[in-house]
């Protein structure tokens, strides 16, 4: 099918398509709360920043305690469980169906079979989560360099309390999330650039998004701070 029949070019449809097949990436750091710190509070299995605790030349935290090796596997595991959920809703649908198409599809966008991808292991559900699994970790690193950044300009995490910086909480994650499907997970239309402008739609409504479930969680009781 040619590239002019995709529905790259709606403004709505577009960041709606990106969000859904990004949702793994989108997601992770919800995963990586449960194996940072839900899953070591009720089982007592130590918490390991990925850090190691070490601070950097201006005296400050590399990470900080936020950023744990639990988290990063919960939110690489987690990322590849959503897509195979995700896959599991969007199997067989047909490019019309969209924003809600399959992680695993091509689309008639590329030339190679998804059949012939790195991340083909174990079949459809094997693929699924590793394309998953890649988008969590692309997320995890995203977040590891917007703390990185955080700490380099004095912003601190206070006990169970993080600092607020709206950009660097949601900007990095995103963007590496992008770069990971861009890079690594092609031909599935993950990886197709296409895909552009509706990234570029939903970095800019990223901060809202982000802000908007940090406040939610915060009235629920799931956060102690609502950003």
């Amino acid at each position: 099918m040619s590239s002019e029949y995709l529905p790259w070019e709606n403004l709505v449809i577009a960041p709606l398509m990106v969000l859904w097949l990004f949702l793994p990436g989108y997601l992770s750091n919800t995963t990586a709360m449960l194996g940072g710190k839900w899953i070591p509070s009720m089982t007592g299995i130590p918490i390991k920043p990925i850090d190691g605790g070490k601070n950097h030349s201006d005296g400050n935290r590399i990470l900080g305690d936020g950023k744990t090796w639990n988290g990063l596997i919960g939110g690489t595991i987690g990322g590849g469980l959503i897509a195979m959920l995700t896959h599991s809703l969007s199997a067989g649908n047909h490019i019309s169906s969209a924003p809600f198409l399959d992680p695993l599809g091509t689309y008639g966008v590329g030339s190679a079979s998804i059949e012939t991808a790195w991340f083909w292991i174990g079949g459809e559900w094997g693929a699924a989560f590793v394309l998953g699994c890649t988008l969590g970790f692309g997320c995890m690193v995203g977040d590891s360099v917007g703390s990185f950044f955080k700490r380099r300009r004095g912003l601190k995490r206070e006990g169970e309390v993080s600092s607020k910086a709206p950009l660097l909480d949601t900007l990095p994650f995103a963007i590496f999330t992008f770069l990971f499907g861009l890079i690594f997970l092609g031909p599935s239309i993950v990886g197709h650039s296409g895909l552009l402008m509706g990234m570029v739609i939903l970095l800019i409504l990223t901060p809202i998004i982000h802000r908007s479930f940090n406040v939610l969680g915060y009235k629920l009781g799931l956060k102690s701070v609502p950003y």
